[in-house]
C-alpha cells in the first residue's frame, strides 16, 4: 500500500520558480516571434520595389544554375557561362515578347473588320429572347422611369414652388464637376521606365547571385545556422533542389501546353494562333486565374471571327479538356509531391502574396511558400509552418482513428480504415492501426484520462469494424490445410518437410484473451488471420479464468495463442500461462504481448517462468510463430512414425 501525503507550495519553491520562469520565457519568445513576423511583413510590403526584383532574381538563379553548371563542366569560365546563359535566355524571352506584341497589335488593328460579325451575333442573341418577356421587361422599365420622374418632379414642386429652370435661383443650382487633367505621355513614360528599371534589377541580381552563389550560401548559413549547420545545409539543399526541379518541370509542362494550344487553334483556322498559344503557356504560371483567362481570350476572339457558334464551342472544349487532363493527370504525375503544399495552402499563399506584391506576388506565391515549408521542416522552432502549409499528414493513421473514436465519429473512423486498406493488407491494418489504437485507449484508461463509457464505445466499435472488414475481404473462410502446408513448406524447408506438413498440419488453434475487452478484440483479429492462413482457429470468449480454461479443454486445440495488450498485461498473461500449463503440460502456447515496447525476451521469461524465451509483439509474428511450431511438431511426430504414408 502506497503512503499518501499532501504537498504544499512551500515544499518545492525552487521547482515552482523554475517552472514560472520557463513559462515566462516561453510567452516572451512567442511575443517576440509575432513582433518579428509583423515587422517582416511590413518590410516586404513597403520595400516591394526592391524585394520583388530580388525574389524574382532568386527564382531565376534557381532555374538557371543547372545550365551554368553544365557549361562549367565543359571548361567554360563561370562568368562567361553566366553571361551566355543570361543573354540566351533574354534573347529567347525578348523574341517571344516581341512576337506576342506584334500579334496583339495586329489583332487590335483587325477588330473593326469583325465589327459587323459581332453586331450580327448580338442581334441574333437579342432576337432569340421570348418576345413576351422582352415586351414585359420594357414596359416595366418604362413605367419605373415615369414614376421616378413624376415623383421627383412633384416633390421638388411642393418643396420649391416657382423655382424655375436650373440656375434661375439659388434653390436650383447647376452642379459643376471639375475634370482632372491627365498627364498623358508622362504617366506612360513613368510606367515604362519603372518596368525597365525592375527588369534591369532582376538581371543584375540574377547575375551576381549566379556568380557568387557559394559565397551567398555560406554567408546565409553563417547568419542563420549558428549551432545548426547540419539543419541549415539540409534545408538549403532541399529548397534549392525542390524549387529548381519544380520550376523546370513547370516550364516544360506549360511550354508543351502552349504548343498544343497553338497547333489546335492553327488547324481550326483561328487567326493569330501563335499569340493565343503563347498566352496560354504564359498565363498557366499564374495560379487559379491564369488558365481561365487563357481560354476566355481566344474563345471571345472566335466569336468575332467565325460565323456561327461551332468554332467557339470547339475552342472552349479544347481548353476545357486540356486543363482537365493537365491539372488532374499530367501535373500530379510529373510534379508528384515535389511542392509539398496542400491545396488550401496554395490558395492562402496566393491571396497573401497577391495582397503584398500584386500580380507578381501571385506568380511567385507557390515557389516562395515552398521555401517557407522546407525551412519549417528542418528548423524545429518553425515546424508549425510545415504543419499548417504542408501536404503531409500530421497525424498517423492509428492516432487519427483513435481521435475520431474519442469524438464519437464512427463513420469517419471507418473511412480511415478503408483508406489505409486500399494500399495495405488486412494484416498490416491490424498491426499498424487497430492494435496501436487499442493500446492508446488502454494507456488513457489506466491513466484516468478517459472514462469507462468511452473505452467501451471504442472497444465495441473496433470489434464491429473488425467483423465488417473480415466479411468484406472475401477471404475469411479457411483454405485447404494441405495446400497451405505446401506453401509453408516451400517457404521454410526441404521436400521432406513439405511431405510431413501435408499430413500433420494442426487443425485447431485457440485464441484466448487474458484480461479485458481490448485483449478479446485483438484475439478476434488473430483468429481471423489464422483462418485466412489455412488454420482452424477458435475464439475463446472473454470470461472468468475457469470458464475460459473449460472452453479451451473442450476445444482440445493443438495450439493456444494468448492475447494480452499492455501496459498492465504481464501479470494477467503470467496467470493465464500458468493455468494453461497446469491444465495440460505438453500443450504448445504462443504468447502474444501486442505492441510491447520493452524487451520481448525478458517479458517472455517473466510470463512463462523461464520456459520460453520469446513472445510475439505483432499479429504477423504470431502467424509465423504458429507455422514454426506446427513444423516442429510435425517433424517430431514424423520421426516417431517413419512408416506413416504421405497423402495429399
Amino acid at each position: 500500500m502506497r503512503d499518501t501525503y499532501q504537498l504544499g507550495v512551500s515544499d518545492f519553491p525552487d521547482v515552482i520558480l523554475m517552472v514560472t520562469r520557463s513559462d515566462t520565457s516561453r510567452k516572451l519568445t512567442q511575443i517576440l516571434m509575432i513582433i518579428a513576423a509583423v515587422i517582416a511583413i511590413a518590410v516586404l510590403y513597403l520595400a516591394k520595389e526592391v524585394v520583388v526584383p530580388l525574389a524574382l532574381a532568386v527564382l531565376f538563379s534557381f532555374l538557371l544554375a543547372p545550365l551554368v553548371s553544365c557549361l562549367q563542366r565543359i571548361r567554360l569560365p563561370r562568368i562567361l557561362a553566366i553571361l551566355l546563359v543570361i543573354l540566351t535566355t533574354g534573347a529567347i524571352v525578348g523574341a517571344g515578347a516581341w512576337t506576342v506584341f506584334r500579334q496583339l497589335v495586329d489583332v487590335t488593328a483587325h477588330l473593326p473588320v469583325y465589327a459587323s460579325n459581332i453586331n450580327e451575333k448580338f442581334v441574333t442573341l437579342h432576337a432569340s429572347k421570348l418576345m413576351s418577356y422582352s415586351r414585359a421587361q420594357k414596359e416595366i422599365e418604362l413605367l419605373s422611369q415615369k414614376i421616378g420622374v413624376l415623383s421627383s418632379s412633384a416633390t421638388f414642386d411642393r418643396t420649391h414652388p416657382g423655382a424655375g429652370e436650373l440656375g434661375a435661383s439659388p434653390n436650383r443650382p447647376v452642379f459643376v464637376q471639375e475634370a482632372g487633367q491627365t498627364n498623358g505621355r508622362l504617366d506612360t513614360l513613368h510606367g515604362v521606365l519603372g518596368a525597365m528599371v525592375s527588369i534591369l534589377l532582376v538581371v543584375v541580381f540574377t547575375f551576381f547571385m549566379l556568380l557568387q552563389r557559394e559565397d551567398l550560401r555560406n554567408r546565409f548559413i553563417r547568419l542563420t545556422g549558428r549551432g545548426h549547420l547540419n539543419l541549415m545545409t539540409q534545408a538549403l539543399d532541399d529548397a534549392s533542389h525542390r524549387v529548381s526541379r519544380y520550376l523546370s518541370l513547370q516550364l516544360l509542362v506549360n511550354t508543351c501546353y502552349g504548343l498544343i494550344i497553338f497547333t489546335s487553334l492553327h488547324f481550326i483556322g483561328l487567326p493569330h494562333a501563335i499569340l493565343w498559344g503563347a498566352l496560354a503557356g504564359s498565363l498557366r504560371f499564374v495560379p487559379y486565374i491564369g488558365a481561365p483567362i487563357a481560354g476566355i481570350l481566344p474563345s471571345a476572339f472566335s466569336i468575332a471571327v467565325f460565323n456561327g457558334w461551332t468554332h467557339t464551342l470547339v475552342i472552349m472544349a479544347i481548353f476545357f479538356c486540356m486543363e482537365v487532363v493537365t491539372a488532374n493527370f499530367i501535373e500530379p504525375h510529373v510534379y508528384g509531391r515535389r511542392t509539398g503544399l496542400s491545396s488550401l495552402a496554395i490558395l492562402v499563399s496566393a491571396v497573401f502574396w497577391t495582397i503584398l506584391w500584386g500580380p507578381i506576388g501571385l506568380i511567385l506565391s507557390v515557389p516562395l511558400t515552398v521555401c517557407v515549408v522546407i525551412v519549417g521542416g528542418h528548423v524545429p522552432s518553425l515546424e508549425f509552418l510545415t504543419v499548417l502549409l504542408g501536404d503531409q499528414p500530421v497525424m498517423r493513421p492509428e492516432a487519427q482513428y483513435y481521435q475520431r473514436l474519442l469524438a464519437g465519429d464512427e463513420r469517419e473512423a471507418s473511412q480511415v480504415l478503408d483508406t489505409y486498406l486500399k494500399e495495405k493488407s488486412l494484416e498490416a491494418l491490424y498491426d499498424s492501426v487497430l492494435v496501436p489504437a487499442l493500446s492508446l485507449s488502454e494507456q488513457d484508461r489506466h491513466g484516468n484520462v478517459i472514462d469507462e463509457a468511452a473505452v467501451g464505445f471504442i472497444t465495441q466499435t473496433t470489434k464491429d469494424l473488425v467483423e465488417e472488414l473480415c466479411l468484406s475481404s472475401g477471404e475469411h473462410k479457411p483454405s485447404d490445410p494441405a495446400t497451405k502446408a505446401m506453401s509453408i513448406g516451400n517457404a521454410l524447408g526441404t521436400s521432406e518437410e513439405v511431405a510431413t506438413l501435408r499430413v500433420l498440419v494442426p487443425k485447431k488453434i485457440a485464441c484466448v484473451p487474458v484480461r479485458d475487452d481490448a485483449d478479446e478484440v485483438v484475439a478476434i483479429m488473430l483468429a481471423q488471420l489464422l483462418e485466412r492462413a489455412g488454420h482452424f482457429a477458435k475464439m475463446i470468449a472473454l470470461g472468468s479464468v475457469d470458464e475460459m480454461l473449460a472452453e479451451v479443454s473442450k476445444a482440445a486445440p493443438d495450439l493456444v495463442c494468448l492475447s494480452a495488450l499492455p501496459p498492465y498485461a504481464l501479470s494477467y498473461a503470467r496467470a493465464a500461462y500458468k493455468s494453461l500449463r497446469a491444465q495440460q503440460p505438453q500443450r504448445k502456447i504462443v504468447i502474444g504481448l501486442w505492441n510491447y515496447p520493452g524487451d520481448p525476451a525478458k517479458a517472455a521469461k517473466e510470463i512463462s517462468g523461464g520456459e520460453q524465451d520469446h513472445i510475439c509483439t505483432t499479429l504477423a509474428q504470431a502467424l509465423l510463430e504458429a507455422s514454426g511450431i506446427v513444423l516442429a511438431a510435425s517433424a517430431h511426430k514424423t520421426a516417431a512414425q517413419d512408416s506413416l504414408p504421405v497423402t495429399v
